[in-house]
């Protein structure tokens, strides 16, 4: 690897960009690719920009024979994150969980006796109201964002701001009568139709889930689903 390709592999990596490293291994040739821009190296043959791609997704690096050459793809991505909006039962069961699955979760909830290090130990807490934590914080294409709380002047906030960012995963809990008036309040906001169609809602899988833990499995299988098969 030349100093010049690491140089740009640390930038990315420092940026939070997802980077591929494709490695020829019979002469030592390297293309990198950041955020899917190739920024230095040769055009990569179809199969083998196929498997960064998929090893992006999957997290995982891989090894793909193209034209008589094997290539090991190396992958450099961002960290998971989860911003729970809301700080109520459901989430309760569905921070632990999200933290097993690899995710930093920082829930966020203005209601300071929702958002206690009592029921939310050694998770990071925000106060402050959803639309400005999200502007701090920065979703990326790495990032999910789910509002739990049935409250719009909560939600909605996040809503705006997460549609704003390149979160790669936008839920709302509530039933569909809920989400219609969701999504209609969204409209009159300025939104246009496929961006409000980001919003997955009612969130979560249709597992016929009824208590607050089998309703966060369903979220976060819905999640890990986006994730992995976008």
């Amino acid at each position: 690897m030349t100093p010049a390709v690491l140089e740009a592999l640390v930038d990315a990596c420092a940026r939070a960009l997802p980077t591929v490293l494709a490695r020829r291994l019979d002469d030592n040739r390297h293309t990198l690719l950041v955020a899917g821009e190739r920024v230095s190296g040769e055009t990569l043959p179809e199969p083998v920009a196929e498997a960064a791609r998929t090893a992006l997704r999957a997290d995982k690096g891989a090894k793909v024979e193209a034209e008589g050459h094997t290539w090991f793809i190396q992958v450099f991505n961002p960290p998971l994150r989860l911003m729970v909006v809301g700080a109520v039962h459901i989430a309760q069961a569905l921070v632990p969980m999200a933290t097993i699955a690899g995710y930093a979760v920082t829930v966020i909830d203005p209601r300071g006796a929702f958002a206690s290090d009592e029921r939310f130990p050694g998770v990071t807490l925000r106060h402050d109201w959803p639309d400005e934590a999200l502007a701090e914080i920065g979703p990326d294409a790495r990032t999910a964002v789910v509002t739990l709380t049935h409250d719009p002047k909560i939600d909605d906030p996040a809503l705006e701001g997460a549609l704003k960012s390149d979160a790669f995963y936008i839920a709302a809990l509530g039933s569909k009568r809920t989400h219609a008036a969701r999504v209609e309040r969204l409209s009159e906001r300025g939104f246009d139709a496929p961006t409000i169609a980001r919003v997955h809602g009612p969130a979560g899988l249709a597992l016929g889930a009824v208590s607050p833990a089998e309703i966060a499995v369903s979220v976060l299988g819905e999640m890990t689903k986006v994730l992995r098969q976008a």
